[in-house]
């Protein structure tokens, strides 16, 4: 018998196809799942999960409380960020949930569960000949309105996302994008061009403007910190004259709604970058004014701060101490974690 020692490289990359096959399964199966589960048993199970993730995802839950207390001020405390922590791990648990499951829902049934404040400054975007660019967070549910657009008054609608690994996960998901009515671009050096023929042919352009992702961004002040916000949706605007439309999509109850809000101005007023830089922290503001009013339901659990980089590697720190110490009490290593990181800068 050989020795693994002596041959573990051969059965690495087949452990990783076959972790990577699994994680494709796993998506597949839950879609299934969600789909074929009756709403209130699929909501109660949604629930579940996201109580397990707060449990088990310590390091997202920190991030959390620091992105809530970022919004809605240091007197967040206790059991009330504790609660709020809990209720956005469900807000992105339904997410997953509701786009699993309105593929298969019917025109009907898309209409039912939205409405809708500021479409008219869509429509009469699209009026001028140019489509307009949706900004929006990683907050609530954008992809029913983005279902609902495509289907209800048929406006064709495509957005940017990040490749994923592996190649088969990612066709997954555009696909199941496409069978919502949405359209998908793979974020790489061809993605603006693609945009650009979008808007100009009637495409609505959804881009989630709150996280950069990769190299490049504008530096803006957001929340009360200076961090890299997307320069995208402000550079297709300058470059088309296309209107960018800071928009939410808000879970409401068991429904949708959108909220759309006036056109940012994108006169150009001097060189090219100065008016990104500029553009971009316009929207940053209109960023915020729709984060705040349904903080819990954005869902941003990574590092979007320079501070936060710092304030998590002393939270590991933090966890190493409490694993050597043998401190085995979950009430008080929560507690203790969450005195660790209570004030957030800025």
């Amino acid at each position: 018998m050989t020795d693994p020692a002596e041959s573990p490289a051969p059965l690495a990359p087949l452990a990783r196809t076959r972790r990577l096959s699994a994680d494709v399964v796993l998506y597949r199966s839950g879609a299934a799942l969600a789909r074929r589960l009756p709403q209130p048993v699929g909501a109660a199970l949604t629930r579940a999960i996201s109580r397990t993730a707060y449990r088990l995802l310590p390091e997202r839950r920190f991030i959390t409380e620091r992105r809530l207390q970022r919004v809605c001020g240091p007197q967040l405390q206790g059991e009330a960020l504790a609660e709020a922590v809990r209720a956005s791990f469900e807000s992105y648990a339904r997410y997953w949930y509701d786009g699993a499951r309105i593929g298969d829902l019917d025109d009907v049934e898309v209409e039912a569960g939205f409405s809708h404040q500021g479409f008219h400054y869509i429509q009469e975007a699209i009026d001028t000949g140019t489509a307009p660019i949706l900004a929006l967070p990683h907050l609530g549910g954008w992809e029913w309105a983005g279902t609902w657009m495509a289907r209800i008054p048929g406006y064709p609608v495509i957005s940017v996302v990040e490749p994923l690994k592996p190649a088969r996960l990612f066709d997954w998901m555009v696909e199941e994008r496409r069978r919502m009515g949405i359209d998908i671009v793979a974020l790489g050096p061809d993605a603006v061009s693609v945009l650009i023929k979008s808007l100009r042919t009637g495409q609505v352009v959804c881009l989630l403007a709150d996280r950069q992702v990769g190299r490049g961004g504008v530096e803006v002040e957001f929340f009360g910190e200076r961090t890299l916000l997307p320069g995208g949706p402000a550079t297709l605007a300058l470059r088309t004259g296309a209107a960018i439309l800071p928009t939410a999509v808000y879970q409401d109850g068991p429904n949708h709604r959108g909220v759309v809000l006036p056109p940012i101005p994108t006169e150009r007023q001097g060189r090219l970058r100065a008016d990104v830089t500029r553009v971009t922290q316009e929207l940053a503001r209109s960023l915020e004014q729709l984060i705040s009013a349904a903080p819990e339901q954005w869902h941003l659990m990574q590092p979007n701060w320079p501070s936060d980089e710092a304030a998590l590697q002393r939270f590991r720190q933090q966890r190493r101490g409490l694993d050597q110490s043998g401190d085995d009490d979950p009430q008080r290593r929560a507690k203790s974690e969450r005195s660790g990181e209570q004030r957030v800068p800025g």
